[in-house]
């Protein structure tokens, strides 16, 4: 009885902490810091393109995303919840090796290419705000990128990146210092409009890879795995079912906040660039420091230094998401130890795999290859890991040997499989841009 009364009681915290916002506090956690890490320079550039180049007439299908990215985001985090594994962890127990390791690959791949265009575009950011080698501001933000995730301490680590978040509040700002007409921008939200054009696809194609990739549902499902193993009552779900009642209740109020918050900041870009790009007729962005730096002239210097300085910030929080989420999904791969929590002596290969993975993104930026461009094929990389990676996860969650008690059902389950097929679509989409 002490353990079951003991397992309820970290749940029941939740909901009987002192006031609002300190209920707030202790719910928002794996799901808030997801979300927000989505956020990551890259998606503000295709946020910044898809505004600049169609309006406000674009920003219906952050609405259509949000129950999609939210469902499959829950449904991984039920995984680490319940089985006490991640998801490669959980997969590697179950199916083929050979499958295992060609989706840690992909995923590998793109999360380094992904690293690259953000460290590329946090450099070039601070570059426009007080000049510099960029080259010199890569390798300081790797450094402090993978410095803090693998010597602080966790509970100190995760403080952190939560406060990071507060960095999106940037476009908010932003947002409000442009000129915006809110009946215009409301109706774009709202009232869906499709165009038959290659440019809409395209843009659609970007937004959905953008808002649901990979690398999101290894890390808020590891991440789930960490708070339940650090707790000193919590107990994975298939092995403690008394608990999941308020578990999942807290999984997914965290879920929900947080893919909300994510695309209220992808709104907040959509609608900035909107007013301000596409009314004067800048359409050709390419990045997110594009974006900042066709803000200045037509929406003022203020505009312009915000945006700046939420590239800087939204890449202190995605950097260590992507390289924590590579090491996470090849860690359980190989069966090593892995967690944040733990020393670096304690889980030497983690901790090299995720230094690996920036030094990697670094060297990228030194190459001619531009990140920008490589950043295409790692949305194509995505698509295709995608795909197999969210049909196995529906599959797996569907199975008692690995749920135990929880299998995900009902509408949860229905929307999984809804925001699969989207994946599917964008997959096919890509395939064929390619092709032509």
């Amino acid at each position: 009885m002490t353990d079951v009364g003991g397992g309820v009681s970290r749940e029941q915290s939740n909901t009987l902490a002192k006031g609002y916002f300190q209920r707030f506090l202790r719910t928002i956690g794996p799901g808030f810091i997801t979300g927000a890490s989505d956020d990551d320079p890259s998606g503000i550039g295709t946020y910044s393109q898809a505004g600049a180049q169609l309006g406000f007439n674009i920003g219906w299908t952050m609405l259509l995303t949000f129950p999609l990215m939210a469902a499959i985001q829950e449904i991984a985090a039920r995984i680490g919840r319940t089985t006490g594994k991640g998801i490669s962890g959980s997969l590697s127990r179950h199916y083929p090796a050979r499958l295992i390791y060609f989706v840690v690959a992909l995923l590998f791949t793109a999360n380094v290419v992904n690293i690259g265009a953000d460290l590329s575009a946090m450099a070039d950011a601070v570059k426009l705000l007080a000049g510099g080698p960029s080259g010199f501001y890569v390798i300081l933000f790797a450094l402090i990128c993978v410095s803090a995730t693998i010597f602080l301490n966790y509970a100190r680590y995760v403080t952190a990146l939560k406060w990071t978040t507060l960095s999106l509040f940037a476009y908010v700002i932003a947002m409000f210092a442009a000129h915006v007409s809110w009946v215009d921008a409301a109706k774009g939200l709202l009232w869906p409009h499709i165009e038959w054009s290659h440019a809409f696809f395209t843009t659609l194609l970007a937004i959905f890879g953008t808002t649901i990739s990979p690398y999101l549902f290894f890390w808020q499902a590891s991440q789930e795995v960490e708070e339940e193993e650090l707790s000193r009552f919590a107990k994975p779900l298939k092995w403690a079912p008394w608990q999941a009642s308020r578990a999942f209740d807290r999984i997914r109020a965290d879920t929900l906040i947080g893919m909300a918050f994510s695309n209220l900041i992808g709104i907040a870009i959509i609608v900035t660039t909107a007013a301000t790009l596409h009314e004067a007729g800048v359409t050709d962005i390419n990045s997110s420091t594009d974006a900042a730096k066709a803000l200045e002239p037509v929406a003022g210097r203020f505009a312009f230094v915000v945006f700046s300085l939420g590239i800087i910030g939204t890449g202190l929080l995605a950097v260590p998401v992507l390289a924590g989420s590579a090491a996470f999904a090849v860690g359980e791969a190989f069966s090593w130890p892995v967690g944040l929590d733990r020393k670096p002596k304690e889980a030497v290969a983690f901790y090299v795999t995720l230094a690996a993975a920036a030094a990697l993104g670094t060297g990228i930026t030194f190459t001619p290859i531009d990140p920008f461009k490589a950043l295409y094929w790692s949305a194509v990389i995505n698509g295709i890991c995608a795909v197999p990676l969210m049909v196995i996860i529906m599959l797996m969650t569907h199975r008692t040997d690995i749920m135990g008690d929880f299998p995900v059902q009902g509408w949860l389950r229905s929307l999984g499989w809804l925001s699969t097929m989207a994946m599917t679509l964008c997959a096919l989409g890509l395939a064929v841009q390619w092709v032509v």
